[in-house]
């Protein structure tokens, strides 16, 4: 593989036509994860991988994405994104095979704001935080009984700009103007020692925890997670290990309904199982589903021949592709509240835009946001990050109605898949 220039290690070739797909290459050097850390921020800023193609020789690697919007609305910062991949991808210099660094943890800022509530402000306030590329790590909302809304967003900066004078004043001032004349109060400082306080997540009832993080595939537990006409679909998916075509490589199949980070899903799982990928095909979707053909290894660079570990990859891989995200509903009290949860990769690092994509589906259903919190929680043998909505009684919804309910689970659970 040619050894590109500087500013050549990561190109986007924009589509000729509305609607045409971007093209993203990346060529560079080689490193644990690189693959899952462009795909996690390619899905964070809002956008589909189409189609891919991977390679690595186990120093240089060569990708190639092909990219859509998940929605029409949104407006992609294209030289911001090439920003960011560059950021990840490792020098081309000969020192870097000699002298890896670790990534230096991202300060934590604490955002306090107060204003008035009103319908769909949380979530108003999430897509300013996306647009400054700005990542929620904790927050803790509550809305005050005289009609006012307190909230603390622990929040880093993907761009690294926090500490200047004129970052705080635009994140200030774009909030502000959300608000408009609702806003009492806004005030950004560092984060102190509350942040660390503030890891663990409120305790969850023994059976909300095992309906949350079941892992179980097979009755109501799938059911009541997604429409019944989208179960065939899901139980169609199919993970399959052939050691037969390559003498060095496992040829690792995966047929599934496409849904959004799909490809993330997948390399974050080989990842934290400590898999190689060599070769990668993910290809375009038909009639919903996708195809990727992976050709990997385990981390001492052998195939995977033990029976065991074979059948423990493909039944990891499938509750990935079927199961990703973990939404229901359920009672706190007298409130109703809405959990959602997903896997923290090993590195600690959560999906991106859940909480986004949450308060999106709650504003469209016309439900107000009590209190929210997000937290992390140990649980099958895994870390996970759980997002907690406590929802408001004044809406159009009887809450305490189970169709209701089921109606705010599938339409989170489809924002959250990208259906």
């Amino acid at each position: 593989m040619a050894v590109p220039a500087d500013d050549d290690v990561v190109q986007i070739q924009k589509g000729r036509n509305p609607g045409e797909p971007c093209v993203i290459t990346v060529n560079c050097p080689d490193k644990t994860g690189l693959g899952c850390d462009i795909c996690w921020i390619i899905l964070e800023f809002g956008l589909h991988i189409t189609k891919g193609d991977f390679s690595t020789d186990g120093i240089w690697c060569y990708i190639v994405l092909w990219v859509v919007p998940y929605s029409e609305s949104l407006c992609t910062r294209w030289s911001n994104l090439k920003d960011r991949l560059e950021a990840i991808c490792p020098p081309c210099t000969a020192s870097f095979y000699f002298s890896q660094q670790p990534a230096r943890p991202s300060r934590v800022y604490l955002l306090k704001f107060c204003c008035l509530d009103r319908k769909g402000l949380l979530h108003d306030v999430t897509q300013v935080f996306c647009e400054l590329e700005l990542a929620i790590q904790k927050v803790k909302v509550t809305t005050t009984p005289d009609g006012k809304v307190l909230d603390l967003f622990f929040i880093t900066d993907n761009m690294e700009l926090m500490h200047t004078k004129n970052r705080q004043d635009e994140t200030c001032k774009r909030l502000q103007d959300v608000m408009q004349d609702s806003c009492i109060s806004c005030e950004l400082q560092l984060a102190g020692p509350e942040y660390e306080y503030s890891q663990g997540v409120s305790s969850l009832l023994p059976e909300l925890t095992e309906e949350l993080f079941s892992s179980e595939l097979t009755g109501d537990g799938v059911c009541s997670q997604a429409l019944k006409s989208d179960m065939r679909k899901l139980r169609k998916t199919t993970v399959t290990i052939d050691n037969s075509i390559s003498p060095a490589h496992t040829l690792l199949q995966i047929c599934c309904a496409d849904h959004k980070g799909l490809l993330y899903d997948t390399v974050r799982a080989l990842k934290d199982m400590n898999m190689k990928i060599l070769y990668g095909r993910f290809s375009p979707s038909t009639m919903g589903y996708c195809d990727l053909d992976l050709f990997i290894q385990q981390k001492d660079g052998k195939k995977i021949v033990d029976p065991e570990k074979q059948s423990t990859l493909c039944s990891r891989l499938k509750l990935e592709m079927l199961h990703p995200l973990r939404v229901i509903i359920a009672n706190r009290g007298p409130d109703t509240e809405l959990l959602v949860a997903n896997p923290v990769e090993l590195s600690g690092k959560g999906r991106p835009r859940v909480f986004y994509d949450v308060t999106f589906a709650l504003k469209a259903l016309g439900i107000c946001i009590f209190s929210a919190e997000i937290g992390r929680h140990l649980a099958s043998e895994r870390q996970w990050e759980v997002y907690r909505f406590l929802l408001d009684e004044n809406c159009e919804f009887q809450l305490t109605s189970i169709v209701a309910r089921n109606q705010i689970v599938d339409k989170v659970r489809r924002t959250l898949m990208g259906w």
